[in-house]
């Protein structure tokens, strides 16, 4: 057994010192570079004041690694403290049905997460971010979201936990399996969801439907051979500074969503090759594709879960009762790790997919002079660090560098270029 507890300790504090290693390292390579191209960063991004982007990448991780270490400590101290296992037995002492046993277990387990949570998103909203200028929120409208937020979130973990518990009961030698399409179905069902329910109790979204902005969103539609009528500005700015934009849901529901902070830093030309970036992500069926990959991520974690909660010394470990949703918790601790390391699988195909989508908005643009400008203008206006180091990219970026896409577009519209002149003999006319 002491084997297994050394096994134990170093697949979970090791995994958590390596990617702390990883994100000490990125700060420290993204300050160098910084200083090291400080010229490019000032002419191309348009950021004067380096020192305020790197410190605000520094006030970022170091509170992201603080709360990292503080929930692997408080993880370890109710382990072997023995509190999770008395948690367990007393939630099978109600004589509860197992089906509402393990709900119960599971929304107190997310309720107890989010109260945790607290003094971090506290610290991050009204310290870190109000700091740095980007906080729009007042205590009490950040209360009133914590409050719908949690509901939400225990809303779905019942759901969720439920569906898989039930599993248990109705095909306990092939849960997983079942498991495995409740994820997919819920899945799809968020693409739904989450833009026409969810979203809405945080944010307005206001439909565009007329004004320049309109027609500079048909004519992008028009390039991109696309048709969608819900085009929707959401007020970002009630909470935050920060900028960006999104394409959601298939079908009569998929709609495009642009932050009001996106529309008023950016220029039209760079509203529009946003916007068809984010088309092409539809055109191209990247989102489908990428749900596949995540689809089957998730089966082959599962088929690992089916695999170790058949496993006496899972539970025998901490003196926990066996029980499936004991079993959930306990095998999280040990796949988790392994998600993370594995995350540069899935990283890649979405690395591919975004150099795609750029090139697709290249095309739309005629150039790639309007996506540089955005992709400098959305580093600039959101602190975004322009030089991860390789590593630390390689297993958190999903979209390459900044300086890596803006040399990309430039690259993919001097290639088009070229190729014009090419066929009409240099004259430098379209062909």
């Amino acid at each position: 057994m002491l084997e297994l507890h050394v096994a134990f300790l170093l697949v979970v504090v090791g995994t958590e010192a390596f990617f702390s290693g990883l994100s000490i390292l990125n700060v420290r390579y993204g300050a160098q570079t910084v200083a090291e191209r400080s010229e490019w960063v000032r002419d191309r991004l348009g950021i004067e004041d380096t020192d305020r982007l790197l410190d605000y990448q520094r006030a970022g991780t170091g509170l992201s690694l603080l709360q990292s270490w503080l929930s692997i400590a408080f993880v370890l101290l109710v382990l072997y403290s023995g509190l999770f296992g008395d948690a367990v037995a007393w939630i099978e002492s109600l004589s509860l049905p197992p089906l509402v046993q393990g709900t119960v277990f599971f929304v107190g387990l997310v309720a107890a997460v989010r109260i945790a949570g607290i003094p971090f998103s506290l610290y991050e909203t009204f310290v870190v971010e109000e700091q740095f200028d980007f906080n729009q929120q007042s205590p009490k409208l950040w209360l009133r979201d914590f409050v719908v937020g949690t509901v939400v979130a225990l809303v779905l973990t019942a759901l969720v936990a439920g569906g898989v518990l039930l599993a248990f009961e109705i095909l306990p030698n092939l849960w997983w399996v079942a498991a495995w399409g409740l994820f997919i179905a819920f899945s799809l069902a968020m693409l739904v969801l989450y833009p026409r329910v969810i979203a809405p109790l945080f944010y307005d979204f206001e439909p565009i439907d007329s004004g320049e902005l309109r027609e500079s969103v048909d004519d992008v539609f028009e390039r991109a051979g696309f048709s969608c009528e819900q085009v929707y500005e959401m007020d970002a700015s009630s909470r935050s500074g920060h900028s960006n934009a999104y394409f959601i849901g298939f079908g009569r529901t998929k709609r495009v969503v642009l932050f009001d902070t996106l529309i008023e830093q950016m220029d039209r030309p760079q509203i529009e090759s946003v916007l068809a970036h984010e088309l092409a992500h539809w055109k191209k069926s990247h989102i489908w594709k990428q749900m596949a990959s995540s689809f089957l991520r998730i089966g082959i974690v599962l088929a690992i879960f089916s695999v170790l909660l058949e496993q006496a010394w899972l539970y025998d470990l901490f003196g926990v009762p066996a029980t499936p949703y004991a079993g959930l918790v306990l095998g999280a601790l040990w796949v988790m790790p392994l998600l993370r390391f594995t995350a540069p699988l899935e990283n890649k195909l979405s690395l591919k997919h975004e150099r795609e989508a750029d090139s697709f908005a290249v095309e739309v643009m005629g150039g790639g002079g309007p996506m540089a400008n955005a992709l400098a203008n959305l580093t600039s206006e959101n602190l975004a660090n322009p030089f991860p180091h390789p590593l630390y990219a390689t297993f958190h970026y999903t979209h390459p560098p900044i300086p890596e896409r803006i040399r990309y577009v430039e690259g993919e519209s001097d290639a088009s270029d070229s190729d014009v002149d090419r066929k009409d003999g240099g004259s430098g006319q379209p062909a």
